[in-house]
């Protein structure tokens, strides 16, 4: 019986412990083991990390302005630009973070159900109305966390590990 390197025979099939691959013979066993490695090694990749659970968002506020704390609703209305003042009748400037980042796309899915092409056309047809035009978008937490602290009118959502005592958080976006 003639032997062709990457096929197996019908006999081989029923009785071999080896088998022939590209010509080479890999151990049954062997194949086992870098299976599991295999499988093993892609959960891990697919698997969250404990940093990724634990990162929340939250809104926050200057403290200076009165607010304590915040509905979903009310944060929802200000960051969609439907109200712009606080409970407490002062108004209010909300801050986005930069388009790209991670923060911003769930903030909008979390609390608005909107993916980053849902609300480019949101605020293209709000501001193609004029009726009010998207939040001002900064960089990253850090800058969001400034402008907050240094204005008291000023609210914006950043990650909870980065807040710092300059603001108060008055919403906790939960998953």
């Amino acid at each position: 019986m003639l032997h062709t390197p990457g096929v197996a025979t019908q006999s081989c099939l029923s009785r071999c412990t080896r088998s022939d691959v590209g010509g080479r013979s890999v151990p049954s066993r062997q194949k086992g083991i870098f299976l599991q490695l295999g499988l093993m090694l892609v959960a891990a990749l697919l698997m969250p990390t404990g940093r990724a659970q634990t990162k929340t968002l939250v809104v926050i506020v200057n403290p200076t302005i009165g607010v304590q704390h915040l509905t979903r609703s009310e944060v929802l209305d200000i960051f969609l630009g439907r109200y712009r003042n606080f409970p407490t009748g002062a108004s209010a400037l909300p801050i986005d973070l930069e388009a790209s980042s991670v923060a911003r796309i769930r903030f909008y899915s979390l609390l608005a159900h909107k993916n980053p092409s849902d609300m480019v056309s949101y605020w293209a047809r709000l501001s193609f109305s004029g009726k009010i035009s998207p939040p001002f978008a900064v960089s990253g937490a850090e800058t969001a966390i400034d402008i907050v602290a240094t204005n008291p009118n000023a609210i914006a959502y950043v990650d909870r590990s980065v807040v710092d005592s300059r603001v108060r958080i008055a919403f906790e976006i939960s998953e």
